[in-house]
């Protein structure tokens, strides 16, 4: 019998792995294998961006994984998804491109993750992108996933809302991933020519054809070989069968903040308890696997609207036919954007460095997977904090890795997540009350005028808190005791074997998470090849002036970084 071997193994085709499978492949002498549990991306309900709520909540698409009865949302469980198919989940989230704050990832490196702050992780952001404005100090303009700010807001609701933001007190933004994070402006989002860019769009089919990469789907990654303290292989299902391959170099863990802790816990490293309770034996104690799981949560805030100009005229079936076989014949119109064109990024309180608070602005009121539009025509703010403090888990429940993990987000355990969401519904209000909201604002849906005190907002939110779909940190890098891997992305203790993907963040940046995900992991091929680390950019932030006497100004500083 034949022994497999490659040099690299990548476990999951997803927003990371496909970028390590593009850039590893790219040496020639170099063997790449992925594995990847879900199939082809080949629909057009993953193709088509407005579609996006179709494949994230199917079951042929999406891992639907559920949480434990979270003890603080009233015995709620929540819908965790997680895409189950190539490109993971950048071929069924909404397609927002938001890179977070410069501020976060030097947070990063606060928490030990040496060499991950702003200066380090910029270079490989811009390497990434492709934007359609072209690049700049900020921008990139000839990486492989392209961005755009999809029909550029001509909707009448966007502008309005933006207008408000600054009627509010609060400033313009011209690129909320470049200079300025902080304010109101549009919102960009993964597209290219109509049609969605996942990794796997923009990443693996382009290096599909070459032929030292082999991507292997429908194959379950069973757990990881390990001799001693050195990951050598995977033991994996496919096509009814199990099978065994090798590796010469290492195996790099890309199954996202659920997959990648629920594989090191099946394959005996993690937490001693987690996994004797569990029935595996311990190979590698390492008690930070599947702790410190955060996610961002979010409300809707939805009001009814006077004109009729809104997303819910478009929810009938003849017209979601017209849409559809516009962007079938054409690759435009409302079928190739996301709807999410216009947002914002404030600070909740004067004290703050930089935004706490996120706004997706959608010109329709319904729910997130497209169901249930109101009667007559309305709008809606998607917020939540964006820096939660509450921390949960991933634990294995059993070897079989069919069976789903326990996951608990503990989502507001913490009085300081509660306040965020009082100042995210309040300020909301604030903002859409505004002048330039006149025109359109008709009465409160969502929370409704009634909900004004701290008591009933909490349990406002408790009842209708839902996940923003952000899961991360379940395998945290940093250089202490807790850290499940090092600033190298290294399993701590083990050779052979690095986890790359959302969950080695130590805490979330403020933002979506496919933009930092990608630019991770083309930083993270760089170090897997042992290439020189790109040149740090030493560029301007911008901070709102007088942040720390005012919750919000009108004019920006701009600060150096040194």
């Amino acid at each position: 019998m034949t022994v497999q071997k490659y040099d690299y193994i990548i476990i999951g085709a997803g927003s990371a792995g496909c970028v390590l499978a593009n850039r590893l492949s790219e040496d020639p002498d170099t063997s790449v294998l992925v594995l990847e549990f879900g199939g082809s991306d080949r629909s057009v309900l993953i193709q088509m961006p407005s579609a996006f709520s179709i494949p994230m909540n199917t079951k042929k698409y999406n891992w639907r994984y559920e949480t434990e009865p979270e003890p603080f949302l009233d015995g709620r469980r929540i819908h965790c998804p997680r895409g189950k198919v190539l490109g993971g989940s950048s071929s069924i989230n909404g397609l927002v491109y938001i890179r977070g704050h410069a501020y976060d990832f030097d947070e990063w490196e606060s928490l030990g993750a040496q060499g991950w702050g702003y200066r380090n992780c910029l270079p490989y952001f811009k390497r990434a992108e492709c934007y359609e404005s072209g690049g700049d100090s900020y921008r990139g303009q000839d990486g492989p996933l392209h961005t755009t700010n999809g029909n550029n807001m001509k909707n009448p609701l966007y502008g309005a809302w933006v207008e408000a933001g600054a009627e509010a007190g609060y400033i313009k933004t011209d690129d909320c991933n470049g200079f300025m994070q902080e304010g109101f402006g549009a919102m960009h989002m993964t597209v290219k020519n109509g049609v969605r860019c996942s990794t796997a769009n923009a990443y693996l089919r382009p290096a599909m054809g070459r032929p030292n990469l082999t991507v292997v789907t429908r194959a379950m990654t069973r757990h990881i070989i390990l001799e001693g303290k050195r990951a050598v292989g995977i033991s994996y299902d496919c096509a009814g069968r199990n099978h065994e391959v090798f590796c010469n170099r290492e195996i790099l863990v890309s199954a996202g903040p659920i997959g990648s802790p629920h594989l090191l816990q099946r394959s005996g490293i993690g937490p001693a308890e987690v996994l004797r309770k569990a029935g595996v034996e311990v190979r590698h104690e390492l008690p930070g696997v599947g702790e410190n799981l955060q996610d961002h949560a979010e409300v809707y805030i939805q009001f009814g609207c006077k004109e009729p100009v809104t997303l819910n005229s478009k929810m009938d079936p003849l017209s979601k036919l017209m849409i559809g076989l516009r962007w079938l014949l054409f690759k435009d119109g409302l079928g190739a954007t996301n709807h999410f064109e216009a947002g914002g990024f404030i600070r909740s309180d004067k004290r703050l460095l930089w935004p706490d608070i996120q706004f997706h602005f959608l010109p329709a009121a319904m729910r997130y997977d497209g169901n249930k539009p109101i009667k007559g025509h309305g709008f809606m703010v998607l917020t939540g904090p964006n820096k939660p403090k509450s921390r949960g888990y991933v634990r294995i429940r059993s070897a079989d890795p069919y069976e789903h993990p326990q996951i608990q987000f503990n989502y507001l355990q913490r009085e300081e997540d509660r306040e965020g969401f009082r100042r995210c519904i309040r300020l909301t209000r604030e903002i859409i009350g505004q002048p330039a909201m006149d025109r359109f604002r008709d009465d409160e849906i969502a929370p409704g005028i009634h909900i004004n005190s701290d008591e009933d907002i909490d349990t406002f939110v408790r009842a209708n808190l839902e996940s923003t779909y952000h899961p991360c940190g379940s395998c945290r890098m940093g250089e202490d005791e807790m850290a499940v891997v090092d600033s190298e992305l290294r399993v701590r203790g083990l050779a052979g074997l690095r986890v790359i993907d959302s969950s080695v963040f130590p805490t979330e940046p403020n933002g979506n998470l496919n933009a930092p995900t990608i630019m991770l992991a083309e930083r993270a091929s760089d170090l897997v090849r042992g290439r020189q680390m790109l040149p740090a950019s030493e560029v301007a932030v911008g901070l709102a002036q007088d942040w720390q006497t005012s919750q919000r100004t009108a004019l920006p500083e701009r600060n150096v970084r040194v």
